[in-house]
């Protein structure tokens, strides 16, 4: 189980990775809504703590090759949490979709400030995130809503689901 679990986990990993040549300027944050894909489809497949350790390799993976910054951890990693804790208590995808907007955008965008300002010496108003990270993942969230639904009425969510319980 753990096995298959580290598996999907690196092959999201490597898709974030790969796809962070993609993204959205929006004033001083990069928007990643292939980030906030990968976050939902990790919290909901594999759970909160695998989607937030997807999330945290993905983040330091993007600033150590350049290809983010270090306001890429709050955000992702609090969004991926959030969604795969509120799916595995409800089993609903809206609460996976409401979780990753409300831990990406919201409370990521809030503990984004502090990094900002005390770790990168950047100037900027407390809310200044909270709206770039909340378009970031509701992007992202749709398209994985999207994605997990059209899953979801094929052969392949069942197969994932009884391959990762194995």
């Amino acid at each position: 189980m753990k096995v298959r679990k580290l598996t999907l986990a690196g092959l999201l990993i490597a898709l974030g990775v790969i796809c962070s040549a993609f993204y959205i300027p929006l004033g001083a944050a990069k928007c990643f809504p292939v980030q906030h894909m990968i976050n939902v489809i990790s919290g909901v497949i594999l759970g909160p703590f695998y989607g937030l350790g997807v999330a945290f390799c993905i983040s330091l993976l993007r600033v150590l090759s350049g290809t983010g910054t270090l306001l890429a951890f709050p955000g992702s990693m609090i969004g991926a949490f959030l969604c795969g804790l509120l799916y595995m208590k409800t089993q609903k995808l809206h609460m996976a979709y409401i979780g990753e907007i409300i831990g990406t955008g919201i409370i990521g965008g809030l503990v984004a400030f502090p990094m900002a300002t005390l770790i990168m010496g950047k100037e900027a108003a407390l809310f200044a995130y909270v709206m770039p990270f909340m378009i970031s993942s509701l992007g992202g969230a749709t398209i994985s809503i999207m994605v997990l639904n059209v899953l979801r009425k094929t052969k392949v969510w069942q197969e994932w689901l009884t391959c990762l319980s194995k």
